[in-house]
């Protein structure tokens, strides 16, 4: 296995409330709607330069998703996050196709904070409980898709086996605390966030580090997500529709 070269630890604390999201196909920043790749919208050619606007606008953090490695099954866009690292200073979380030990380490060294993890927390926790004991829990950012409080995986095409409910325990049991929790029903839909779902979560789990994602379209919604205990709010589509201004968010960071 390579080593790290990229030393710096997770910063989670210090990437703000607000995470905006930059989705890469073939290299460009999209936006889907519900997760339908037939859906997809192009808003930049070149996602350096989105970055480059929500760093200018005082956000810290971002969530950075290689759509393309997801369907794939492998990292596809490193060359991206290895862009916006090198040309910003932003708290990177970065997934999609990371499905072995060498691409924990390709994704650190390329500039990312966090990995994040999907399918594979469900399919192979045995395997994701050995990185956090490498790497160490605050490397890992854990999405939690659901449809009816039921996970959902592998694009959101496979049911999970659990509730959400039950993926956090097993999660916890290995030591992971920072998590982000996408309705699918409300996913790219500007519909408002899952605020009840959030609030069962953390009614069960106080003290969970808890992002919320997806519906997240107006500073009620924000506000609502950040009331009932959030850690954070991941938004895509709002940011780039223009529902919520880049200036609005300025005072969540």
């Amino acid at each position: 296995m390579s080593i790290i070269t990229n030393i710096s630890q997770s910063n989670y604390n210090n990437r703000g409330f607000i995470l905006p999201a930059i989705d890469i196909i073939e290299g460009k920043a999209v936006r889907l709607t519900h997760g339908d790749y037939n859906s997809k919208k192009v808003y930049y050619n070149d996602p350096v330069e989105a970055a480059k606007a929500f760093e200018g606008a005082g956000l810290t953090g971002l969530h950075l998703v290689d759509l393309d490695g997801a369907k794939a099954g492998k990292i596809t866009n490193i060359k991206v996050l290895d862009a916006i690292a090198n040309n910003t200073s932003l708290q990177i979380d970065f997934g999609g196709g990371v499905k072995q030990e060498q691409d924990v380490v390709d994704v650190i060294n390329a500039g990312a904070q966090m990995v994040t993890i999907g399918s594979l927390a469900i399919k192979q926790p045995a395997l994701l409980a050995q990185w956090v004991l490498t790497f160490g829990s605050d490397r890992f950012f854990i999405g939690a898709d659901v449809l009816n409080e039921k996970i959902k995986i592998s694009g959101w095409l496979q049911d999970g086996g659990m509730d959400v409910f039950q993926f956090l325990t097993q999660m916890q049991a290995i030591g992971i605390q920072h998590f982000f929790c996408t309705d699918i029903q409300k996913d790219g839909a500007m519909q408002g966030a899952s605020v009840a779902l959030y609030q069962k979560i953390l009614d069960q789990f106080p003290g969970l580090h808890l992002t919320a994602s997806g519906g997240v379209s107006t500073i009620e919604d924000i506000e609502a997500v950040k009331n009932v205990g959030c850690h954070g709010a991941i938004i895509g589509k709002a940011i780039y529709e223009g529902l919520l201004t880049l200036k609005q968010l300025q005072r969540y960071n």
